[in-house]
């Protein structure tokens, strides 16, 4: 007898909420200093929570303001930020899907 598993990740909408909320308020923190403390506050918390997605974009994220980029790039990955904690899937497929949308963006 066979049987049929499927993976499936509950989000915690109080996670998701709490993600969204600080990721709507990035694009109002003074400096990069503030800025890159707050997308790695999301990201502890994504990865805290299994929220795959969101931890791969913040990663990225860090990595571009720690290059020092700025403007809209970063603003892009921003949007990308949110769409990621809006997302019904979780899984490290749909991470790797968000990891391949900023790597279009970045090359445009």
């Amino acid at each position: 007898m066979a049987q049929h598993m499927t993976q499936s990740a509950t989000i915690d909408p109080y996670v998701q909420a709490e993600l969204f909320r600080r990721a709507a308020l990035l694009g109002v923190r003074p400096g990069r200093a503030a800025l890159a403390a707050e997308i790695d506050m999301i990201r502890r918390i994504a990865r805290q929570n299994g929220m795959m997605p969101v931890t791969s974009v913040a990663q990225i994220l860090e990595s571009a303001l720690a290059r020092g980029d700025m403007g809209p790039l970063i603003t892009g990955w921003i949007a990308l930020l949110r769409e990621a904690i809006n997302s019904e899937r979780q899984d490290r497929f749909a991470g790797d899907s968000y990891v391949a949308a900023c790597s279009v963006r970045l090359t445009g």
